[in-house]
């Protein structure tokens, strides 16, 4: 009897990354519910700067894990810790903001806004990003590959986007919540509890 060959399907191929990088890239981490702390401090067009570096550094961060630059930065002594400690430094300043941030109909322009440099930073020095840009780069390449190096980098380039843009428009969605002070106080003081509590969840081994 002939044996027969099961090829994966370029469609099923690239159902499977879509799947992964969903569940992997957009699980809560240190990028992603910052962007909902903030666009939930700072009303949407407030954040759009925040968020478009978390977009940016992150696929950045795609790109170093896409060229094997990772494994380089990798055997560098003590890079590792000085990122996780540049990010949890970052995160403790940004929880503080969002605790601290007026509610909306105090006007929160008064506040110092994260901006687009907090946000890229952030995500270039956020040790989950590249875990799990990798798990889902390396599960992909494992696979027969019909889809090709670029597909792949677009692909997940458009899901970096696409799941910010979720997150932060789940963020923005408290803002009606936030014009009365004492619902304003409490939510914020949620996120950014939540915010800390994630990134300490996300850098345990």
């Amino acid at each position: 009897m002939a044996s027969v060959a099961v090829e994966t399907q370029p469609w099923q191929q690239l159902l499977a990354l879509v799947l992964a990088a969903t569940v992997v890239m957009g699980s809560p981490g240190p990028s992603t519910v910052s962007v909902t702390a903030v666009g939930a401090a700072f009303g949407l067009r407030s954040s759009l700067g925040y968020a478009s570096g978390l977009v940016l550094g992150t696929i950045a961060v795609l790109l170093v894990v896409a060229a094997g630059i990772t494994g380089m930065l990798a055997s560098i002594p003590g890079l590792a810790m000085v990122l996780a400690v540049l990010s949890a430094a970052y995160i403790l300043y940004l929880a503080f903001k969002i605790a601290t941030a007026p509610p909306l109909a105090e006007g929160a322009s008064m506040a110092t806004k994260p901006n687009f440099l907090g946000g890229f930073m952030l995500a270039v020095a956020n040790p989950k990003a590249y875990v799990a840009i990798a798990a889902v780069f390396a599960g992909a390449a494992s696979q027969a590959d019909a889809l090709g190096a670029f597909t792949k980098l677009l692909v997940l380039a458009a899901m970096i986007v696409a799941i910010h843009v979720v997150w932060l428009l789940a963020g923005t969605a408290f803002a009606r919540f936030l014009r009365h002070p004492l619902a304003s106080r409490i939510i914020n003081l949620v996120f950014a509890v939540t915010l800390v509590l994630t990134t300490a969840w996300a850098a345990l081994p």
